[in-house]
C-alpha cells in the first residue's frame, strides 16, 4: 500500500510545531497506537475466524471479551494501548505477544547505550530525559545480561 501526499497532507493539517508530530500527543505516539491496536484486532478476527458481529460468531464457542489496558515502551516512550481478548483465552497477539511491554529496537539502545561506556544510572536519567520514561537500573542491568 503506498502512502499518498493526499493522505499526508490531511494527517498534517493541524500541523504547527515539531511537538504537534513528535510530541508527547503527537500525530506518530498516535499512530503508532491505533495501528498497533487495529493490528491485533485483525489477528483477533483471524483467530477466531469471523468478523466483529457477524452472525456466524453467535454460539460459535468463542467470541471477543472487550480488552485489557497496558502501556507497552517503545522508542516514542510510554504508549497506553488496549489489547483485545477472547473468551476462551485463546487469543495471542503476534504483534505484541502477553506480558510483552516493550516494542521493537528499545532494548537494542539500551545495549548500545551500556557499549558505549554509560552507566546504568546514566541510561536512566538519559531515557527520562529524551523519551519521558523510567528504566530502573535493575531493568537495564537485566536487559544487558539477557
Amino acid at each position: 500500500m503506498a502512502t499518498t501526499d493526499e493522505l499526508l497532507d490531511v494527517l498534517m493539517k493541524d500541523y504547527k510545531k515539531p511537538e504537534d508530530l513528535i510530541g508527547e500527543n503527537g500525530l506518530l505516539k498516535q499512530l503508532t497506537k491505533r495501528l498497533l491496536e487495529r493490528a491485533m484486532q485483525t489477528e483477533l478476527t483471524e483467530h477466531l475466524g469471523y468478523e466483529k458481529h457477524a452472525p456466524t460468531g453467535k454460539n460459535s464457542g468463542n467470541s471477543r471479551n472487550g480488552g485489557y489496558k497496558k502501556t507497552i515502551t517503545g522508542d516514542f516512550g510510554n504508549l497506553d494501548i488496549t489489547t483485545p481478548r477472547d473468551r476462551n483465552s485463546t487469543f495471542e497477539p503476534v504483534i505484541l505477544p502477553k506480558g510483552e511491554t516493550r516494542f521493537t529496537g528499545f532494548d537494542d539502545k539500551i545495549i548500545s547505550m551500556y557499549a558505549r561506556g554509560m552507566t546504568t544510572r546514566d541510561i536512566q536519567g538519559h531515557l527520562q530525559e529524551i523519551y519521558g520514561i523510567d528504566v530502573s537500573p535493575t531493568t537495564t542491568v537485566r536487559l544487558i545480561v539477557e
